[in-house]
């Protein structure tokens, strides 16, 4: 059966999968590796990390004078000193004060610094992957590869401005308290404090069931956007086969699992603020009757107790946010991970160091000795010889599988050869700068890819300069003009999601004169007219008749009509040319040719 090949597409070999394909990792809870780049990225923004640093600590020290200044009030009250008292109410009302601008410059400079954080990560992440081989991504998901973008540079995000400053304002408070308690009274600090150890270790048990199931939270959560994703994006197929009802079952179960996961994780996340309140409880319970009693004795002020209560109640909110913090650091140090891991891929086609700009060609394409392959010693392709004069427009044909979208991909050096060369006008591509190559390269892919924007827009994708006139001109000379100018808005109308307001005939049309318009000496049609009407096809081909004068054109072919009119054929056959020559000579050769010719010549064949 004559097929068309994939369309660019190797198979899914390549790098491997990697750390950062698991959205379900928690990592540790200290990663120096992570900790190590991220010093890059915080300092354009140290200052206004700085300046929010210097909030948090003003913050923290002003709540932490707050019992400290009642107990002092109280005791003034008790003693009738209302001098005193007056004198300490404005210290904490100044405290006060200095909480809310401490607050207020940790928020706003923090969050300055963290959009930066994200807006230099995310940048840089997309001008990565944009730079990345085909080969990367023929093995891995560009759902997964999106999460890294959007999601894991968030958790950086939180971990940077957030994370490690709220861990350090609970350690901080933390010691705080315990000095400021230790300081007014040791014994009853000391007696207070008891509680911490058995509190600890309750902790530690509650970490390890919690994590687990945030853990299945965070599974359930990427499944139901999986298949949310796949059946909305396969949403005419379901309902050309009315298959709404079954699909909704599927949903409901990967959704249901969903619930049943926050369930189970909002009741850990009950039990950890019960547990703290009942902590808090026992230390309240004790200062009240050690302190009473100390009161009582006249060994210790009303005030100190009154202080010593407030002190406790404070002390245990820094230990719940403590272990909160717990599952979401492993998770920003996993984020982190995935994210370094990821930049930290090469692409495997690169510029060589001693890479020239290719000057402008004629068009010659040689593939000499020319062997490839996805995985090393699994040649798609074997022995290439081909001479492609400029000017002649060359197609390929062959069975599915037989190589012939990696032997036209290899002329743009999307994929690196295992032997041999590919040489354009004598330059081998690999001697040349990938950007000069492929500037004189113009591809009209088998399934038209169309960009948010406009028709013109689309047009203009790689020629931005032109004017509205030229891309007219063009779209004139390949046929499309006919029916842009029909529409509402004409040129200025507003491509849907992949183009979905167009017919297939009409994206390959725009395709067509996108590629043209960026003025190409080599032109590559990857099976372009295969999923288009005859009449459009007519259109194309006339368009292709005289596009492809003075260009050396090479077509991976699915119909006869492409076939027939170029001036000459190559056969592959597992990955090896087996004819060569005009469609005539090919048809009296008796060969592989003729019988995909009088294959799809059958009644009933689609030519």
């Amino acid at each position: 059966m004559f097929h068309g090949g994939g369309g660019f597409h190797g198979p899914h070999h390549g790098p491997g999968g990697g750390h950062f394909d698991s959205d379900e990792v928690l990592g540790k809870v200290y990663d120096s590796r992570v900790i190590g780049k991220l010093p890059k990225y915080l300092a354009p923004v140290k200052g206004w990390i700085g300046i929010g640093a210097s909030g948090m600590l003003v913050r923290t020290l002003a709540t932490l004078a707050a019992p400290y200044l009642v107990g002092r009030a109280t005791d003034s009250i008790v003693g009738g000193e209302l001098g005193q008292m007056a004198i300490i109410v404005i210290f904490y009302m100044l405290a006060s004060l200095l909480t809310w601008g401490g607050q207020y410059l940790e928020s706003v400079y923090l969050a300055y610094a963290g959009q930066s954080i994200i807006y230099r990560m995310r940048t840089q992440m997309f001008d990565h992957l944009q730079r990345l081989s085909l080969s990367f991504f023929d093995s891995h998901q560009v759902g997964k590869l999106m999460s890294r973008v959007q999601n894991d540079v968030s958790q950086i995000q939180e971990l940077v401005t957030q994370g490690i400053l709220t861990l350090l304002t609970s350690v901080l408070t933390l010691l705080g308290i315990a000095i400021i308690m230790i300081t007014m009274d040791p014994r009853l600090a000391g007696i207070t404090l008891t509680v911490i150890p058995v509190m600890i270790i309750m902790t530690v048990i509650w970490q390890k069931y919690a994590r687990q199931a945030f853990i299945r939270v965070r599974t359930a959560i990427a499944t139901v956007n999986s298949q949310l994703q796949e059946d909305m994006s396969g949403v005419r197929v379901i309902q050309s086969l009315s298959r709404e009802g079954e699909n909704m079952e599927q949903f409901d179960q990967v959704n249901r699992a969903h619930l049943d996961a926050n369930v189970t994780a909002v009741k850990f996340e009950a039990l950890m603020m019960p547990m703290v309140n009942f902590f808090t409880g026992v230390s309240f319970a004790i200062v009240i009757i050690y302190g009473g009693y100390q009161v009582l004795d006249g060994v210790m002020s009303v005030g100190v107790l009154m202080a010593f209560l407030l002190y406790v109640q404070r002390f245990f909110e820094p230990v719940l946010e403590l272990s909160m913090q717990y599952t979401e650091l492993q998770r920003a140090m996993a984020s982190g991970a995935r994210i370094f891991e990821l930049l930290e891929v090469e692409p495997d086609i690169q510029d060589r160091p001693d890479a020239i700009e290719l000057p402008q060609v004629n068009g010659e394409i040689v593939f000499k000795d020319m062997s490839f392959a996805y995985e090393e010693g699994k040649n798609v392709l074997h022995d290439i010889n081909l001479t492609v004069k400029p000017g002649e427009t060359v197609a390929i044909v062959g069975q599915t599988g037989s190589g012939k979208s990696s032997l036209v991909s290899l002329t743009a050096r999307f994929y690196e050869v295992a032997e041999g060369s590919v040489t354009v006008d004598g330059h081998d591509v690999r001697s040349v700068t990938i950007q000069s190559l492929r500037k004189q390269i113009g591809i009209v892919p088998q399934d038209p890819i169309l960009f948010s924007g406009t028709i013109e827009e689309n047009i203009k994708f790689g020629r931005l300069d032109a004017t509205h006139e030229q891309v007219v001109e063009v779209t004139k000379t390949v046929g499309a003009d006919h029916f842009i100018s029909r529409l509402d808005k004409g040129y200025e109308t507003p491509v849907g999601q992949r183009g979905v307001n167009l017919s297939a005939g009409q994206r390959q049309l725009i395709c067509l004169a996108r590629a043209i318009l960026a003025d190409p000496r080599i032109l590559i049609l990857d099976e372009a007219t295969s999923n288009i009407d005859t009449s459009t096809e007519r259109i194309m081909q006339r368009a292709l008749r005289k596009l492809t004068k003075g260009r050396t054109c090479l077509t991976i072919a699915h119909r006869l009509s492409t076939v027939t009119k170029s001036d000459r054929i190559i056969v592959l056959e597992h990955g090896r040319i087996v004819e060569e020559g005009s469609h005539n000579e090919l048809l009296a050769k008796g060969g592989l040719y003729q019988k995909m010719y009088e294959t799809l010549s059958a009644p009933g064949m689609v030519a």
